[in-house]
Order: C-alpha cells, then sequence, then structure tokens
C-alpha cells in the first residue's frame, strides 16, 4: 500500500502552503505525488445540468469526466477513511493528505504563532514532525516554516526509501 502522511493543523496555519512546497521537492528526487484534501463541508464538482451532473442525478454510483490528460471521479456510497481512498492512488510513491487528523496514519502538524503555540496533536501516537515558527519542546522532529528540504529528507528516509 501507498505510503499516506496527513498535514493537520488548526485552520490558517499554512497546511497548503506547505504542501504546495513540499510537492515540487520530492518529485524534483522522482517521486510520483498524490494529494487528498479533506473537507467536512459537501461539495460539487460539476455544475447543476450539466452532462456529468445529469448522469449521477439520474442514479450513476460513479461518473467519470475525463478529457486529454485530465480526469475527475464523483463517487457515491463513500466510507470517508483514507484506506478506501488508497486504491485509487496505486500507481504513485506517496500520498499527501490535507487534513484526517483523526486517522491512524502519520501526521504531520503545522502550529503557527498566529494561530496558537501549542501542538494540537503532541499527545496523538501517530505525530510524526511539527513544522512550526514557535518555539517548541516536543518528542517528535521540529522544523522550521522553510526547512522544506530538510522535511523532505525526513519523509524520504522514513517513508519512501
Amino acid at each position: 500500500m501507498v505510503p499516506i502522511i496527513c498535514i493537520v493543523g488548526r485552520s490558517q496555519t499554512g497546511k497548503t502552503t506547505l504542501i504546495e512546497k513540499l510537492i515540487p521537492v520530492l518529485k524534483e528526487r522522482g517521486y510520483r505525488i498524490g494529494t487528498i484534501k479533506h473537507s467536512h463541508h459537501i461539495f460539487e464538482l460539476d455544475k447543476t445540468g450539466k452532462d456529468s451532473w445529469r448522469h449521477k442525478d439520474a442514479g450513476a454510483e460513479t461518473v467519470i469526466i475525463a478529457s486529454p490528460g485530465k480526469i475527475a471521479m464523483v463517487k457515491s456510497d463513500h466510507k470517508g477513511t483514507l484506506d478506501s481512498l488508497a486504491n485509487f492512488f496505486s500507481d504513485l510513491d506517496l500520498v499527501i493528505t490535507e487534513g484526517y487528523k483523526g486517522e491512524k496514519k502519520p501526521k504531520i502538524e503545522v502550529v503557527r504563532a498566529a494561530r496558537h503555540q501549542q501542538a494540537l496533536l503532541k499527545d496523538d501516537a501517530n505525530l510524526i514532525a511539527v513544522v512550526t515558527d514557535v518555539q517548541m519542546s516536543i518528542n517528535v522532529p521540529v522544523f522550521g516554516m522553510e526547512d522544506i528540504v530538510q522535511l523532505a529528507d525526513f519523509i524520504e528516509q522514513n517513508y519512501l526509501l
């Protein structure tokens, strides 16, 4: 199974920015990376009335929209767990999620002074590192907000090699 690492933290701490910086560094090293963005809100991939929406509305369990170079899928009855999504990423080396702090997967928490001073998941057995702009004493490796290469080294050594 492809390794999954969850980037977690409170709202507006820079999770998306961290992922945006980390992906190119890992890709430059030859790794194929996938991402999953966890949302607590129901979202619509397609617009009401469009053909793919009409297929789903008619009762299709799964609809794939395909064009040259891109596909998107809407699937009914999703369990919502990371393990149920892993099969979609079997051709990749690593999946990075944004969110899923409740899953029993390796987690890297982003802690920003502007939002809070302490790690939300400091007692989580699955916490593997913290990325922060706060001085912190915690029993996992701590990286600065711009320590992307060092964070990529950590991920590579522990989850990819």
